[in-house]
């Protein structure tokens, strides 16, 4: 069994996964070459790790058939096939990258691997650090607290599903963005657009307001969901819509009795303190 998770290196977030099995963090090799190279963008990362790539090939190097391929989240929400290494192969993999940032990386793929075996033995610990970084990017309390039980309603709604014969990646996000449409009248996509956000987390640059019809959305989903008994996609389908249009009806309420949106611009990259 596997979960997906993100790991903050200073600014960068790093996709990661981690598979119970073997008790590993396996972690996206691009996004640890933009680290390495300071690039911003990922496609330029991309193309950098490819030639590398070629070049270890070439030389016999064993690091280019100890990467992996699993799925990874990407931008647009899909999970697509992506090299990953362990901890160990990244550190060997850092000494063929002259960086400023390789001393540093070093020290926290170190940390972090030892971080995740705390939080096995102490769920909470890992509760805690998530708590730890959006006080650091500048999120106040009360929101910090409703993203979190944001997160617990979605995994409660993903745990059904995973019951219920949904696959986890493309099925997930199909049924994510039904969900998003109906309440917001926009798409995932668009949300994102409307923020100005490109490889980030939608959640994480809500406003109070957002993440609160969210969580009313998955939450009416999954009740609905869970009444109607919806197996598979198609039953799950209608289920969405529902859930989304409930949450939609409160909205639209809302709006009129405030004269105010619920759908922002704001995010945290421009206005890290003032989005409420």
């Amino acid at each position: 069994m596997k979960e997906n998770d993100l790991a903050i290196f200073e600014d960068h977030k790093i996709r990661r996964i981690y598979d119970k099995e073997s008790d590993t963090w396996f972690f996206s090799v691009i996004d640890v070459v933009q680290v390495l190279t300071q690039q911003t963008d990922y496609q330029t990362a991309r193309k950098y790790w490819n030639k590398l790539k070629e070049r270890l090939r070439k030389e016999g190097s064993e690091l280019v058939t100890i990467c992996h391929q699993l799925k990874l989240e990407a931008s647009d929400g899909k999970k697509y096939l992506t090299d990953v290494a362990n901890v160990e192969s990244l550190l060997r993999l850092i000494q063929s990258i002259p960086s400023p940032k390789a001393e540093p990386l070093k020290l926290w793929l170190a940390k972090v691997g030892y971080e995740r075996i705390q939080e096995i033995a102490d769920p909470e610990r890992s509760l805690n650090r998530a708590r730890d970084n959006w006080k650091k990017q500048g999120r106040s309390n009360e929101w910090i607290q409703q993203r979190m039980l944001g997160q617990e309603t979605r995994n409660k709604l993903t745990d059904y599903w995973r019951d219920h014969e949904i696959k986890e990646g493309e099925e997930f996000a199909t049924l994510t963005n039904i969900i998003h449409e109906e309440w917001a009248g926009v798409s995932v996509k668009k949300h994102k657009q409307i923020k100005g956000l490109k490889n980030h987390n939608l959640r994480d640059h809500m406003s109070n307001a957002e993440l609160i019809f969210t969580a009313l959305a998955e939450l009416s989903t999954k009740q609905v969901a869970e009444n109607l008994n919806a197996i598979g996609m198609k039953e799950n389908k209608k289920a969405a819509k529902v859930g989304g249009n409930i949450a939609k009806t409160a909205r639209l309420e809302l709006e009129d009795k405030t004269g105010q949106k619920v759908i922002s611009n704001k995010n945290y990259l421009k206005s890290p303190k003032k989005i409420t």
